[in-house]
């Protein structure tokens, strides 16, 4: 099939025609940051080729080298036979406009926390160049310390995760960034190996995938780390050690910012007598709490 593809395609739309349809003959799973063959497709054939996501249609018809070609079906069948998401196979994540570094030492960022970093954390922070100290707890490749760096200019961010690997990555991510001076990379199982420092902001993407879940995962989930998104039989093993101990690491009016998924039924089960607040993001209204220093436990 290889073969034979290579002797008739000539240009870039004729390479991502290829990838959609076996993309779509394979029955692919999507969600790492692409939400269907194409979007996939058109991730895979741009990046590969070093040019901008939001170009296609200025390069669609130009015309690629034999080499391009024999790269790019490479790509494609890797991703087909594999069932690699994009961001493996080209190790890089896109989130909020933001380009990370990642491998399979760390899930692939997606998280909605992002969509509230982008707006500043708003209404709850009301002057972002007040926020001095922020934690990351479960900071996998460091994209939202990176991020909240970045949104909050006069802040220092300590960033937590307890796998080595993972904090390779980070330090991959800080470095690309510059911001060494403002991101502290710390190995800890969440507050564990933290000094008494407190803090304005905590946000964290913990995991919180149920032992149910994991079983039904598609293949293309089973290449993130399993450390990264099991959550226990009902999801809540380290959301609740978060919630629990946050208020120790928060100062007064502090604020924490926890990702659940579709996890907020077994929340308010579990966490039911703590006043959380839901906010919007662009799955709904069911995927990020926050809760307020002086209301945590």
């Amino acid at each position: 099939m290889t073969i034979d593809a290579q002797a008739n395609l000539r240009t870039l739309r004729d390479v991502l025609r290829f990838a959609v349809t076996r993309f779509n003959e394979s029955g692919l799973s999507y969600g790492h940051g692409q939400a269907d063959a194409f979007e996939e497709a058109a991730f895979i054939v741009l990046r590969t080729l070093k040019l901008p996501l939001d170009r296609l249609e200025f390069f669609a018809d130009a015309y690629l080298t034999h080499a391009e070609i024999n790269s790019l079906l490479q790509t494609i069948e890797r991703r087909v036979k594999k069932r690699l998401p994009a961001a493996y196979l080209l190790n890089e994540a896109w989130l909020m406009g933001y380009k990370f570094y990642v491998d399979e030492s760390v899930i692939i960022p997606r998280s909605f926390i992002g969509e509230l970093l982008r707006d500043d954390l708003q209404p709850w922070v009301e002057d972002r160049t007040a926020v001095a100290d922020i934690l990351d707890l479960c900071t996998g490749s460091g994209c939202l310390a990176v991020m909240a760096a970045d949104t909050f200019p006069n802040a220092k961010v300590d960033a937590v995760d307890i796998s080595d690997a993972a904090l390779k990555v980070a330090r991959r991510n800080v470095d690309d960034y510059h911001f060494d001076d403002r991101i502290t990379l710390l190995k800890s199982d969440l507050f564990e190996a933290l000094p008494s420092k407190r803090y304005d902001v905590i946000i964290s993407n913990p995991p919180y995938v149920t032992d149910a879940a994991m079983a039904k995962l598609p293949k293309e989930y089973t290449h993130e780390p399993t450390l990264a998104l099991a959550g226990g039989p009902d999801g809540m093993a380290v959301v609740k050690n978060i919630v629990r101990q946050a208020r120790g690491h928060l100062k007064r009016n502090g604020l924490l910012f926890v990702e659940v998924g579709d996890g907020r039924d077994e929340v308010e089960r579990v966490l039911g007598d703590i006043p959380l607040t839901w906010l919007s993001t662009s799955a709904g209204d069911d995927m990020v709490f926050m809760a307020r220093q002086e209301e945590l436990p």
